[in-house]
C-alpha cells in the first residue's frame, strides 16, 4: 500500500496539481489584496465619498443598531451586501487575469504548432537531385 501511494505521488500530474493549488492560493491572496487595498478604496471614493464597501449592510432584525459590519453581526442577522460587492469585484479581476493568461498560453501554443508544421515539411531537394530523380523515374517507366 505504501508503494502504491509512492507511485501515485510520483506521477507528474499529482505534483503539477499540488503546485497549481499552492500557486493559485497565493495568487488569490494577491488578488484579494489588490481588490481590498487598491481597487475598493478607489471605487468607494468615486461612488460614496471615500467610504469602504466592507461595512455596507442591511439589518435583518430590529435589534441591529451598529455602524460597522462586525458589530452588527454580533447584534443580529445582517445582509452584508458590501462584502458581496467586494468579493464580486475580486472574482471579476481574477477571472480577467486568468482569461488573459489562458489567451497568452493559447497564442504560444498556436505559434509553436505553426513552427512545428513548417519544420515538418521536408525541404525541397536541390535542382540537380530533382533532375536526377526525374530521369530515374522516366527510365523506370520505359518498357524494356
Amino acid at each position: 500500500m505504501i508503494k502504491e501511494f509512492q507511485e501515485f505521488i510520483a506521477r507528474g500530474n499529482v505534483m503539477d496539481l499540488a503546485v497549481g493549488v499552492i500557486i493559485g492560493g497565493a495568487f488569490g491572496l494577491i488578488v484579494s489584496s489588490l481588490v481590498d487595498d487598491v481597487v475598493m478604496p478607489i471605487v468607494g471614493m468615486i461612488f460614496r465619498g471615500g467610504v469602504d464597501f466592507s461595512n455596507y449592510f442591511l439589518p435583518l432584525s430590529g435589534g441591529v443598531t451598529a455602524n460597522t459590519l462586525a458589530a452588527a453581526r454580533e447584534q443580529g442577522a445582517v445582509l452584508a451586501y458590501g462584502n458581496f460587492i467586494t468579493v464580486l469585484i475580486n472574482f471579476l479581476i481574477l477571472a480577467w487575469i486568468i482569461f488573459l493568461m489562458v489567451k497568452m498560453v493559447n497564442n504560444m501554443r498556436r505559434k509553436l504548432e505553426r513552427q512545428e508544421q513548417v519544420s515538418d515539411v521536408p525541404p525541397a531537394p536541390p535542382a540537380d537531385v530533382a533532375l536526377l530523380t526525374e530521369i530515374r523515374d522516366l527510365l523506370a517507366r520505359r518498357p524494356s
